[in-house]
């Protein structure tokens, strides 16, 4: 068993408490939430490799903090592109960011995204 395994489940309650809180101390260059295209998560994660996602944050010129997301062989080395490899080619590793951010585009009212 991997030393990242863990059983990754929450309560509803709990991820309303942890999003509520969120929002009351959110810096303004955090967003509330990051939506990804589902076919763009699953090409991410079919990587014949792949055995754990993760998340990295990064930051653009403009300050705004965004989601990079990647996936992990068995050993939990990041599965990445060659440093040569462009958007036009496809060497089968991936990096994705580029998300729709609330704010300024929001998913429909839900229990962890009221005001």
């Amino acid at each position: 068993m991997s030393k990242y395994t863990t059983d990754h489940r929450i309560s509803l309650q709990e991820a309303i408490n942890m999003t509520t809180l969120y929002r009351a101390n959110r810096p303004s260059n955090f967003p509330v939430c990051e939506t990804f295209d589902l076919a763009s998560i699953q090409s991410l994660i079919n990587h014949p490799q792949a055995d754990f996602f993760r998340i990295y944050y990064g930051m653009k010129k403009d300050g705004t903090v965004h989601a990079i997301l990647v996936v992990a062989d068995s050993n939990g080395n990041d599965l990445l592109p060659s440093e040569s490899n462009t958007l036009d080619t496809d060497d089968g590793n991936e990096i994705l960011e580029d998300s729709i951010r609330c704010p300024n585009t929001c998913p429909p009212e839900s229990p962890l995204n009221q005001p």
